[in-house]
């Protein structure tokens, strides 16, 4: 019985179909590169201090008085307290010079009168509009944790909406979203608004990222597989990354950021007539003809002729016994082989996130330009796609993987030897290069996925060696079978 590969091995490894398949899917990860870390801009905090009313009448000299010292500094005020006003009001109709007395010992009070924010690098973001400061700026992180929070959830749901609904469905969809979240949150009237909002555009963007992954993986051949997941993915997010900071040099207020950035994600709409749903999706759910209807038009724009029958009759009459419902997300917890292999590959997943978030979001807190910081931490990208790609085609991948994790984790810790505060500043990096070691060891218990054919159901997924009750995880697997069966003659 033959399987999808050897039904579409007549239309060729790398023809005109795969060719535009490839692009276009990889160009719909463009926005994500950009709109997934704007907050590195739009949540940006200027330097600020308390802003003093006008109506005090004060002196020049005594207005430059009215912001403390930090202690143990001689150039920088302080961001959250001032003296407090009517004291130097008193003191101003005695002393004309402040420089007659040590104003140090006034009583200080907190920024009453809101605050007066820099705008030589920005014309606003929401700290500066929200006042996301002093005793409120837990509120600038927890905004990028709620948008994290969405992309959890988009993480763990476009999955299994994608296996009902079909691929394109849910990346048109979720392309929607992104444009519709984008320009909503141009009209946010308070933080509250805009963090939730925010958590959507999370859902959104994920949902699209993997779905486009997905479905370019199910289209093209095993031969183009890793060079698109690799090299056209990651590529195109490096260089929609590397745009981020571009845009945003020359657009300063972060609601036209944003706004300018969603209208350029208007011109992937038209992708919808060019990009088919996944055959191998519809075989699943035993839609023969939609199947058999696309494959035949991947022939056509690779100007070949296909067979006048593609499916046999046995093949037809064994995908239709084959056709039962979808099985559930619990199936992840009950065979105890998928339960460590998912587990692993979320830990895995969870601390790379850590790491490459942890330094992207950082930009502001470097040394330097922030938008040629920025650009060069999208730059970097390109060439370690580029050497993914080279691994992932000649070596096994266990050992690719964690080798680039001991070498990740490597790097970060030896950056500790870069003078600095060790407490805080040296901290978060010692903590992600030691989970980054410590996934590399977790990463080599995954089974090895080098040159193995792509598994199109949960039974043909590679077993866990070392996991002891294989025997246990066959049969766990038939009475699965045979209950679904029931259930579907039911």
């Amino acid at each position: 019985m033959r399987n999808y590969e050897d039904i579409v091995a007549v239309l060729g490894e790398w023809g005109p179909f795969q060719k535009m398949i490839f692009f276009l899917l990889s160009a719909s990860i463009f926005p994500n590169g950009f709109c997934g870390l704007s907050i590195v801009f739009v949540g940006d905090i200027p330097e600020h201090r308390c802003s003093i009313p006008g109506n005090l009448n004060l002196s020049q000299a005594w207005m430059n008085r009215t912001i403390p010292l930090v202690p143990g500094t001689q150039v920088r005020y302080s961001q959250c307290s001032r003296y407090r006003l009517d004291v130097i009001g008193n003191l101003s109709e005695v002393f004309p010079d402040p420089d007659l007395l040590n104003v140090s010992g006034i009583e200080e009070e907190p920024c009453l009168d809101g605050w007066d924010y820099s705008r030589d690098q920005y014309t606003s973001t929401i700290v500066s509009e929200w006042d996301l400061v002093c005793d409120d700026k837990w509120k600038e992180p927890f905004t990028t944790s709620l948008y994290f929070f969405g992309v959890l959830m988009g993480s763990g749901g476009s999955g299994v909406i994608s296996d009902r609904f079909g691929r394109k469905i849910v990346l048109f969809g979720t392309m929607g979203l992104q444009i519709l979240l984008n320009l909503l949150i141009t009209l946010s009237p308070s933080w509250e608004i805009f963090c939730l909002i925010n958590c959507v555009r999370g859902i959104g963007e994920i949902s699209n990222y993997v779905t486009a992954f997905v479905l370019g993986s199910e289209i093209l051949q095993k031969s183009i597989r890793v060079t698109y997941s690799a090299l056209g993915i990651g590529c195109f997010y490096a260089v929609g990354y590397m745009m981020l900071p571009f845009v945003a040099y020359f657009v300063r207020g972060w609601r036209m950021l944003i706004l300018i950035l969603s209208l350029i994600s208007l011109l992937y709409i038209p992708l919808w007539w060019f990009i088919p749903e996944s055959p191998r999706w519809l075989l699943s759910k035993g839609r023969v003809k939609e199947t058999e209807s696309i494959i035949r038009l991947m022939a056509k724009k690779n100007g070949i002729t296909p067979p006048a029958v593609l499916f046999t009759d046995d093949e037809l009459e064994h995908m239709q016994n084959k056709q039962v419902k979808s099985v559930p997300v619990i199936q992840l917890i009950k065979s105890r082989n998928i339960l460590i292999i998912t587990v692993i590959s979320m830990l895995i997943w969870m601390i790379v996130a850590i790491g490459y978030f942890g330094l992207s979001l950082s930009v502001p807190k470097l040394h330097g330009n922030d938008y040629l910081n920025c650009f060069l931490f999208g730059a970097i990208e390109i060439p370690g796609y580029t050497a993914s790609w080279l691994l992932l085609r000649k070596f096994p991948r266990r050992l690719s993987h964690a080798g680039i994790l001991v070498l990740s984790g490597g790097v970060l810790l030896f950056m500790n030897l870069i003078p600095s505060s060790f407490y805080q500043e040296n901290l978060p990096l010692i903590v992600m290069g030691v989970l980054m070691v410590f996934s590399a060891i977790v990463v080599l218990f995954l089974p090895e996925t080098f040159n193995i054919p792509l598994p199109d159901t949960i039974d043909q997924m590679q077993k866990v060696k070392w996991c002891k009750g294989s025997q246990s995880d066959s049969t766990q697997t038939r009475e699965n079978r045979v209950e679904i069966f029931k259930e579907e003659m039911l």
